[in-house]
């Protein structure tokens, strides 16, 4: 249970800037070997472009079916290695069990210590580097004082409802408020454990030397500051964010996290050790040189960014308020062509999306969560062909 007080950040210089906003979305992969965080220039020229294939300006994606629908308040998805989706439940604070082929949900239990209100409760899981042996899941979560990081033990042989264990608390002290709690987890493909915090509506906080607010941190899987992160014994990798809500790695391990704008850009940013995203000096891109710059930005009532996944190439995110799906190919670390809108309203509100494997995502809506407009069965979680 750790809480460290955070260094002072210096400038770094600007991301190029990629290209625009169309009018018209995470979760890592597993983790891997426990190597260096990867600059997002790496892999790309001078100039900033990519040295490998760059994915077609244009895709596709195809609806294949509903794999479950009455779901409340779902907010984070994690896929077991053996088979099975775990979802968490932000105002009832549960993680359910999926049956990818049929449907069929088992309740694994309560997550104890979570206080929902507004727009905290049970948010982003993730499963440990060591599931296999350890059956951990890692959960971030709003209690009655802070958002946190806790972990729980999953033994499947108990009772359905009985199944999760006590929490251990691996990282707490992270500011909560009625909005902007971030939420999202994932562990990296360096074995560390990266979480996407908010400012709370505090809009200092992001740019707060001492404060977790607003923030990307990298943590060892025990929660302590990870190993080569931009400033020692510090657990912040990236400040200056309002509300990280998507985080998901390249092919080159380079970290591209959504986040929440206020009322006139939303963005998705190529994150780097050490970068100032800007908020609330700026929002969206900027002049300012010691800003990172985003990959895309978006007008908020066309995105309000969610997860997001990396598929070949390819960035998708989740929009909440603009209820849309996005696809934002990449050359390196900017944006290969405008991105391109689908889905648009179909299924209401997007949450979370996750890679399935293949040429496949995992999508889950979130039209029950005091925002959107629920009708019987409407939050899902659905499989989709994307290209």
């Amino acid at each position: 249970m750790r809480r460290r007080a955070v260094p002072a950040v210096s400038a770094v210089a600007a991301l190029l800037l990629a290209a625009g906003c169309s009018s018209g979305a995470g979760v890592s992969p597993g983790a891997g070997g426990r190597t260096a965080p990867t600059d997002p220039a790496a892999g790309t020229t001078p100039s900033g472009r990519a040295t490998g294939p760059v994915p077609p300006a244009k895709g596709s994606v195809k609806v294949l079916r509903t794999v479950a629908e009455g779901l409340r308040t779902p907010w984070g998805l994690a896929p077991l290695p053996d088979g099975g989706l775990l979802v968490s439940s932000r105002d009832d604070g549960t993680i359910t069990r999926i049956d990818e082929k049929t449907g069929r949900r088992t309740e694994l239990g309560t997550v104890s210590g979570v206080s929902p209100a507004g727009e905290g409760g049970l948010l982003g899981i993730a499963l440990s580097p060591g599931y296999a042996s350890d059956h951990m899941i890692y959960a971030y979560f709003t209690s009655a004082s802070d958002n946190r990081v806790v972990r729980v033990l999953y033994d499947e042989r108990k009772p359905a409802g009985e199944q999760l264990g006590a929490p251990d608390t691996v990282f707490k002290g992270i500011p909560k408020g009625r909005v902007h709690n971030g939420g999202r987890i994932a562990f990296g493909p360096d074995g560390m454990l990266y979480a996407g915090t908010g400012e709370s509506g505090e809009r200092g906080l992001a740019q707060d030397r001492k404060s977790l607010g607003g923030k990307i941190l990298r943590l060892t899987p025990e929660g302590e500051p990870a190993p080569g992160n931009p400033f020692p014994g510090s657990p912040v990798y990236s400040q200056g964010h309002r509300n990280v809500q998507g985080l998901a790695w390249d092919d080159r391990q380079r970290l591209f996290a959504s986040e929440f704008g206020q009322d006139t850009w939303d963005e998705l940013n190529a994150i780097k050790p050490g970068g100032d995203y800007g908020w609330p000096r700026a929002e969206g891109r900027s002049s300012d040189a010691a800003f990172q710059n985003p990959v895309a930005q978006w007008h908020t009532d066309d995105a309000s960014p969610s997860g997001i996944a990396y598929v070949k190439g390819v960035i998708w995110m989740a929009g909440l308020k603009g209820r849309r799906l996005w696809r934002i190919p990449l050359r390196g670390v900017q944006a290969a062509a405008a991105p391109q809108a689908f889905l648009g309203g179909q299924y209401g509100r997007l949450r979370t999306v996750v890679p399935a494997g293949g040429d496949k995502v995992w999508l889950v809506t979130s039209n029950t969560d005091g925002r959107g407009h629920p009708r019987k069965g409407d939050d899902r979680v659905l499989e989709v062909e994307v290209s």
